[in-house]
């Protein structure tokens, strides 16, 4: 049955969204009055409460092998985000607001509609975050490189170490993702969003901190981000 699921999600998303039928569903986010980032209700607070089984997870994983590489490694163009090694809070957290309309993404939201209850979610999560650690990620790579860098960790150290810590390595009890070493283009990308006001599930507190920040500053702090090392079992070669 699963195996159906997963084929009939890759057929939705090879024919295209005009002809993908039902769309996600669209739920108020941080535009919304009373807005509670960290809200936990639903299928999210039931996902939190089980334990995973890594087995299942594995096999609810294949759907997400698709974009994000079996390794769990995602694309260093930005595409798709390195999963693996990710905390289990934050993966259900994305994962129930995409399939509850909190987050806008329309490629994933075919996939992440297989999952069929809480369980199966925190199998899933559990799974991403026992993946072993790839050791090559997408990095800022122009001529000015250490430059960049050498400002990210500035700005990084004064306004995004005290929530996603030291060495980018995220809360996870506060629902704070593990952003280091993720792929430089695709953190420009989230953050240029959460700036202006796109990313519709957003800590608000992380887009007072950001609001100000220029594209040049954003290039910086991804930068360094993208240069940490993540926390967690790595990969051997």
């Amino acid at each position: 049955m699963k195996q159906l699921l997963i084929a009939a999600a890759l057929a939705l998303l090879a024919i295209g969204p005009a002809t993908a039928g039902k769309p996600a569903p669209k739920s108020e986010g941080i535009e919304a009055e009373g807005y509670k980032w960290n809200a936990q209700e639903g299928e999210k607070i039931e996902a939190l409460k089980l334990t995973g089984n890594l087995e299942n997870g594995e096999e609810a994983y294949e759907v997400c092998g698709a974009c994000h590489l079996p390794s769990g490694a995602g694309r260093p163009d930005g595409t798709f985000p390195q999963l693996a090694g990710q905390h289990t809070t934050v993966l259900i957290k994305q994962i129930a607001d995409i399939r509850a309309g909190l987050r806008d993404n329309p490629t994933m939201y075919p996939f992440a509609a297989t999952l069929i209850d809480p369980q199966e979610l925190a199998d899933v999560a559990a799974y991403i975050e026992s993946l072993c650690i790839p050791n090559q990620h997408g990095q800022y790579d122009d001529a000015d490189k250490m430059i960049q860098i050498a400002l990210g960790r500035d700005l990084y150290q004064k306004q995004c170490q005290e929530c996603h810590g030291a060495n980018g390595e995220g809360d996870k009890d506060k629902f704070y993702p593990v952003i280091a070493g993720q792929h430089y283009k695709y953190l420009l990308r989230q953050m240029t969003e959460i700036r202006d006001g796109k990313r519709r599930n957003a800590n608000p507190d992380m887009v007072k901190v950001i609001k100000p920040y220029t594209d040049q500053q954003l290039v910086a702090i991804s930068a360094y981000q993208a240069s940490l090392k993540m926390p967690g079992q790595m990969c051997q070669d």
